[in-house]
């Protein structure tokens, strides 16, 4: 299923080397920050036609859509394009686990600073 970026959107965008461009995943009742992925032209036009999160994999080099072996699916409400057109961030609602170790945020684990008290 081959699907094309809308020109004047593929024209902001700002990939890296491999084409690329960084796409974070924020929960949408709760702000909460649930992962970092790849998407390339087509995982970006395939999200904002079907609403359902899909990224590229470096490793396997193939698109995946968010759930579609874990059932932990995301929902897509909204898709934001940052100010320089290098990330996008999406606005989803998260069926089970967002990170592949099974918790709901990948942001769980180390905390390299915490606030000051």
């Amino acid at each position: 299923m081959s699907m094309s970026l809308d020109p004047a959107i593929a024209a902001r965008l700002k990939r890296n080397e491999a084409g690329l461009v960084a796409a974070i995943a924020q929960e949408r009742g709760t702000g909460a920050v649930l992962m970092m992925a790849w998407m390339d032209d087509e995982a970006l036009a395939r999200t904002l036609a079907t609403r359902k999160a899909t990224y590229y994999s470096r490793s396997r080099q193939q698109y995946w859509v968010k759930g579609e072996t874990s059932g932990h699916t995301q929902h897509v409400h909204e898709v934001r394009l940052d100010c320089d057109g290098d990330a996008v961030l999406l606005i989803v609602d998260q069926e089970g686990a967002a990170c592949h170790t099974g918790t709901h945020t990948c942001w769980d684990g180390d905390l390299l600073l915490s606030p000051a008290s």
